[in-house]
């Protein structure tokens, strides 16, 4: 339970004594989205925490909520689990509400990892919308100048991907790149994104909604005062968080390394999330 007294829905993964990692789903997501298989994290002797952002899955919403809302939500749940110091990995939409956790739980947050994340909005000297595919620009363009619109047309949007989840990807097609098209081509990894945006919509697309608000408006933090470890990952061919949104935060972030990994894309994180959260759970220096 948060601290205001909303409902969160959290699921644990891998070895229940391991070191404590938590793992903050993309936009749109689930904590039942990507993640390493349970006997790898086993093996790695790692203790995985995931949770419906608010307004997802099992979660009530926090209307509102900015990307820096997410910090409290982290230390709620690992004070509910006795966890003192943790990591945090984040993917996608959940990349910047991982870096929240940097900057906002200095003293508990060891190690940080964002895959293909976002800068800021307001990021000095970066083009945010540059190189960024048109659907994107069209959401964020339009989460700028109306919002009560956005909402709208999001809710009606979720409702026919929770009824046949395979019309978010069907909708992206067009513009996913050769490595992305080649990811989604998996099974695998069909069933676990179905499951994944069904269990995100299962109530609405609140959580979807204050997301996109969220990114588009004063994260609440400034990631020049991340003080932990900061691992940044994006395939150079990411057009839907594009590659110069991480180069703007490596820049930015004291203690932060940049891993670009050319000839993939946006989904091509699925692929290093292991490596993520391996090192992401590295003990604390």
């Amino acid at each position: 339970m948060a601290a205001d007294g909303r409902t969160l829905a959290v699921q644990s993964f891998g070895d229940p004594a391991g070191r404590p990692v938590f793992l903050l789903h993309g936009t749109p997501g689930s904590r039942v989205g990507p993640t390493p298989r349970p006997t790898v994290l086993y093996h790695l002797g790692v203790h995985l925490i995931s949770f419906d952002r608010p307004g997802y899955g099992g979660s009530d919403r926090q209307r509102g909520r900015q990307v820096a809302s997410a910090a409290a939500d982290v230390q709620a749940i690992a004070d509910e689990l006795g966890l003192e110091r943790f990591a945090v990995v984040g993917r996608s939409g959940g990349a910047p509400h991982a870096l929240a956790c940097g900057a906002l739980l200095p003293g508990r947050v060891h190690r940080v990892a964002a895959l293909v994340a976002l800068a800021p909005h307001d990021a000095e000297g970066l083009d945010w919308f540059a190189g960024m595919t048109a659907s994107n620009i069209r959401d964020y363009r339009a989460a700028e100048r109306d919002h009560l619109r956005i909402a709208a047309t999001m809710a009606q949007r979720a409702r026919r991907i929770r009824d046949d989840p395979a019309t978010l990807l069907a909708g992206l097609r067009q513009e996913l790149s050769g490595s992305d098209a080649s990811v989604v081509s998996d099974a695998g990894i069909r069933r676990m994104l179905a499951r994944n945006y069904r269990e995100a919509f299962r109530q609405n697309a609140d959580g979807w909604i204050d997301d996109v608000l969220a990114f588009t408006t004063e994260w609440g933090f400034k990631v020049q005062d991340i003080t932990a470890a900061t691992w940044l990952w994006h395939g150079a061919e990411d057009m839907f968080s594009p590659v110069d949104h991480s180069r703007w935060l490596a820049a930015q972030i004291p203690d932060a390394t940049l891993f670009l990994e050319p000839g993939v894309a946006h989904f091509g994180s699925f692929r290093v999330l292991t490596a993520a959260v391996k090192w992401a759970a590295g003990a604390p220096g």
